[in-house]
């Protein structure tokens, strides 16, 4: 209630101080805007924009001036900031995980057989002697008629998961979203379902295809230091242990166990299937290096001019790698050009002659490179409810290749928000494209998925591949070597010389998506048979 009343406080103040001369708000969306943001937040001076260091000082006071220019109003009860408890854990590799059983016991070697750490807060965890369970894919999905947990009671166990969902391993379209992943097959789901569960340990195996990447990628994010967030209970209610087996090593366990792998993994693609006890045991202690700290997500909002307590939510993560050794990773494109967006639609809104029905919010989140935790933390305390919450459009990453005749749409085909996006890029001459590829999950993988994840309807646009001056090939090569050359590399730097237009032609789109839902009374949702629809209309009701 405060909030609101903050809000509608607010309201009235730029109605009685009256609003400048009406302008085109698209006009004030501009290359030449964009690179002044991005030289700025992608400069050495800034370093690379840590969060919690004297990057993100910089970070949030340029944010603070530039959004207040434009006439955006503090969004978290008078202050731009939200906190952010972050805590960094460092495992110590020097860790074996053993394996036992009535022949005998097994070590594994950290790094080339297993990973593992913990998100519990604390120095040291082991799980001793633990039961291992093969639990299948370990999902709990009531709208796919599926429970891999069901008649089993895994508390103070170990299970064992298979990585990506039925649908991948099948291809079978009528079985989840076939080749395209879901929510459930994301690793950080399988996870939080053993916690839920209360599993003392959870281990997925690892293979290359339905992951999408190879072990290298395991071995290499999981070790070193980690981040996450910092509930009440000190993240307790988690697993004690979470980590990966090789597919190799899995191989042999099932062996040890009598079982054939090849075998229970088919057996796993039935929505009958029941879990397997193994005979085996895990023990492995996780001993920890903690570092606490406070980050911040930036709010500014521009007040609704009829239903301020009703909003559309932009977001983009400010962030990105800071300094190691004499390389700072200054994330122009990654994500500098997505913040500057922000601005840029913030300028924009803040010169309509009325503001749009709804607020719209602005919000640059935190620590997304360290594992969408900014997005996260304000999901799970949000400054403004959920359920009045009509959408979140996402900005991880503008054009950086030159405009386009059309633009991909991560996740098109999930939500009633598609309405928008198809009305407004056939009126802009733009076609819309799905993700190319799908079963990788990259939905899953931006600051959208968060709040995806408690209900909210949540666009992922990206930029499209069909240049106007160049074509589909050159489009491709363009992100190619992007990809290959620059990305999270200190390479991503900012250059007078780079091409912005495709970025502020894409911004055009999105500010007149997000305006038009916030002069709708509509209340999007996802569409039937979609793993957030449930959560959606649980809050609404």
């Amino acid at each position: 209630m405060l909030q609101r009343t903050l809000i509608i406080a607010s309201t009235l103040l730029l109605v009685a101080c009256g609003r400048p001369e009406p302008v085109d708000p698209l006009s004030l969306i501009t290359a030449e805007d964009l690179h002044q943001h991005i030289s700025v937040l992608a400069s050495d001076e800034f370093e690379g924009r840590l969060p919690a260091s004297r990057g993100e000082e910089l970070t949030l006071a340029y944010m603070e001036e530039q959004f207040s220019a434009a006439g955006a109003l503090p969004g978290n009860n008078g202050s731009f900031l939200q906190e952010v408890p972050l805590v960094s854990i460092t495992a110590d590799p020097d860790m074996t995980m053993t394996i036992a059983g009535a022949d005998g016991t097994m070590s594994l070697t950290y790094g080339t057989a297993f990973m593992a750490g913990t998100r519990r807060v604390v120095e040291q965890v082991s799980v001793n002697e633990s039961e291992l369970v093969f639990v299948g894919y370990g999902i709990v999905a009531p709208e796919y008629g599926w429970n891999d947990y069901e008649g089993v009671d895994v508390r103070g166990k170990t299970v064992v998961i298979l990585v990506n969902d039925p649908g991948f391993a099948t291809g079978n379209p009528d079985l989840f979203t076939g080749r395209a992943m879901t929510y459930y097959g994301r690793w950080t789901y399988k996870y939080e379902e053993a916690s839920r569960q209360g599993a003392e340990a959870a281990i997925i195996i690892h293979e290359t295809e339905p992951a999408s990447y190879g072990w290298e990628v395991v071995s290499g994010g999981w070790s070193g230091e980690q981040f996450g967030l910092v509930a009440a209970d000190r993240n307790m209610s988690r697993v004690a242990a979470e980590g990966w087996f090789t597919e190799n090593v899995a191989r042999s366990i099932f062996s040890r166990a009598g079982h054939d792998f090849d075998d229970l993994k088919q057996a796993a693609l039935s929505s009958e299937f029941v879990a397997v006890p193994l005979g085996l045991t895990a023990s492995v202690t996780v001993n920890n290096t903690l570092r606490e700290s406070v980050s911040n997500n930036f709010v500014a909002v521009i007040p609704g001019s009829k239903r301020p307590d009703e909003f559309v939510i932009y977001t983009a993560h400010w962030d990105h790698l800071g300094t190691s050794g004499d390389d700072i990773f200054n994330g122009a494109v990654d994500n500098a050009s997505g913040t500057a967006g922000l601005m840029a639609l913030a300028r924009a809104f803040g010169a309509l002659e009325t503001a749009p029905e709804r607020t719209i919010v602005f919000l640059p989140v935190t620590a997304e490179e360290q594992g969408l935790l900014g997005s996260r933390h304000y999901a799970e305390n949000p400054v403004f409810p959920l359920n009045r919450t009509a959408a979140v459009i996402n900005v991880d990453v503008l054009n950086y290749i030159g405009p386009t005749r059309d633009i991909t749409v991560v996740g098109y085909g999930a939500s009633e928000l598609d309405r928008w996006v198809d009305e407004v890029a056939a009126e802009f001459g733009r076609t819309v494209m799905p993700d190319q590829r799908p079963e990788a999950g990259v939905y899953y993988r931006s600051d959208h998925f968060n709040f995806a994840k408690v209900g909210v309807p949540a666009l992922y646009p990206n930029m499209g591949r069909d240049l106007i001056d160049g074509g589909v090939e050159l489009g491709r090569e363009l992100a190619a070597a992007y990809n290959r050359d620059r990305y999270h590399k200190a390479a991503d730097e900012y250059s007078a010389d780079q091409n912005w237009e495709g970025g502020a032609a894409d911004l055009k789109l999105l500010f007149e998506i997000g305006r038009r839902i916030a002069d709708s009374d509509a209340w999007p949702n996802w569409v039937e048979g979609n793993e957030f629809r449930a959560a959606r209309d649980a809050m609404m009701r």
